[in-house]
């Protein structure tokens, strides 16, 4: 029984090495190499590049107070449409007790002139009845009499301002109704009621009640690197997609190339702005929203009815390109010319061939991969 055994175990082993020996034999063997067949076809060449950018309203400005004080009562909220000149909140003003003071000192500076300016004019009229002046005398002190009380109202009004911003003569051009200078809707209302506010002045830009834009005009702004610029010109179409909004295609018309470049991320960057053609969309489009991310897609050169190959046909060598046609076989095998040719523009996986080759030649494409080549990766 225990020869029987060793018999077994040496014809297993003897089985195994012979295995491998054929396996290892087989796999030194040269393969057949076989190639694709390519045919170059007529078609449009383009070169694109991909910017990232947003989408912005080309008139966005940002609402402020004419005078210092607390907000009072807010009119709007963000989202909301307003016209210009609508009032977005009011401003309950904090007097400048400096001001006060003498606005104050003014009302009765003012009072004291109206006073003596009456009592001279009604002696002036007194005696203008009995003859005694003249004519001119009497004119003049109804002249001061009137100056004196010109004088108090307007004191009285710039009192009124200082305490409360607002006289019953201006009523109407209030500085404390914060109103939108242009027409549109409202992006962002940083403040709350009961929040202080200031007026721009030399020292500081003044609080933003409102920013309010038109978002019926709407820009991409995005930069270009500099190894592209160059091949741009004002006016070019552009076609926009916003991240957000996958399904939607906006076109665009490039209006601006920025003469200076900055650096971004170590490399130079120019910015560029295009307008947005929101009227070529239909009326049921997605509600488009400040600061959505979008990517523009420029064409950067192009070639139509040309002929192209897919580039993987090309060899590249030194300055010198080149192409394998087909000329004929050589037993059942395919015979190729390596043969130059003279490229032209190339979109990444076509590319265009100005001689060289005819639309009739065959070319020698990629290697075709066999599946037990592909087992043995």
């Amino acid at each position: 029984m225990k020869k029987y055994i060793k018999l077994f175990l040496a014809a297993l082993v003897a089985l195994v090495f012979i295995g491998t020996f054929v396996f290892l034999w087989k796999k030194s063997q040269p393969q057949e190499v076989r190639y694709q067949e390519l045919t170059p076809t007529e078609q449009d060449i383009r070169r694109t590049t991909i910017i990232t950018g947003k989408i912005e309203p080309r008139n966005e400005v940002n609402v402020k107070p004419q005078i210092s004080g607390i907000i009072s009562e807010l009119m709007k909220e963000p989202g909301q449409y307003v016209q210009q000149g609508e009032v977005i909140a009011k401003v309950k003003v904090i007097p400048d007790m400096g001001a006060l003071s003498a606005a104050e000192s003014r009302v009765r500076l003012a009072d004291i002139n109206l006073r003596q300016a009456e009592t001279d004019y009604e002696r002036t009229l007194s005696l203008h009845a009995q003859q005694l002046v003249s004519d001119e005398e009497h004119e003049k002190a109804h002249q001061l009499l009137r100056q004196a009380q010109e004088e108090k109202a307007a004191a009285a009004d710039a009192l009124q301002v200082v305490r409360e911003g607002v006289s019953r003569s201006n009523a109407s051009a209030s500085s404390t109704l914060i109103r939108s200078t242009i027409s549109g809707v409202i992006l962002d209302i940083p403040v709350k009621v009961g929040n202080s506010v200031i007026n721009s002045n030399t020292f500081n830009d003044g609080t933003t009640i409102a920013t309010v834009a038109n978002m019926n005009d709407l820009i991409f702004r995005g930069n270009i690197d500099e190894t592209e610029v160059g091949q741009l010109v004002v006016g070019v179409p552009m076609s926009i997609t916003i991240g957000a909004l996958q399904d939607l295609t906006l076109d665009a018309t490039l209006e601006y190339i920025s003469p200076k470049a900055t650096e971004a991320g170590g490399a130079n960057q120019f910015e560029i702005k295009a307008a947005v053609n929101l009227f070529s969309q239909t009326a049921d489009r997605p509600t488009l929203r400040a600061g959505y991310s979008a990517n523009a897609e420029i064409v950067l050169a192009q070639a139509d009815h040309v002929m192209a190959v897919p580039e993987s046909a090309i060899e590249f060598s030194g300055d010198s390109t080149f192409v394998y046609v087909a000329s004929g076989t050589d037993g059942d095998k395919p015979r190729y010319e390596r043969r130059p040719v003279v490229i032209g523009l190339s979109d990444g996986v076509n590319i265009e061939i100005k001689s060289g080759i005819t639309l009739k030649d065959k070319l020698r494409g990629p290697q075709i991969i066999t599946e037990e080549e592909t087992d043995n990766e």
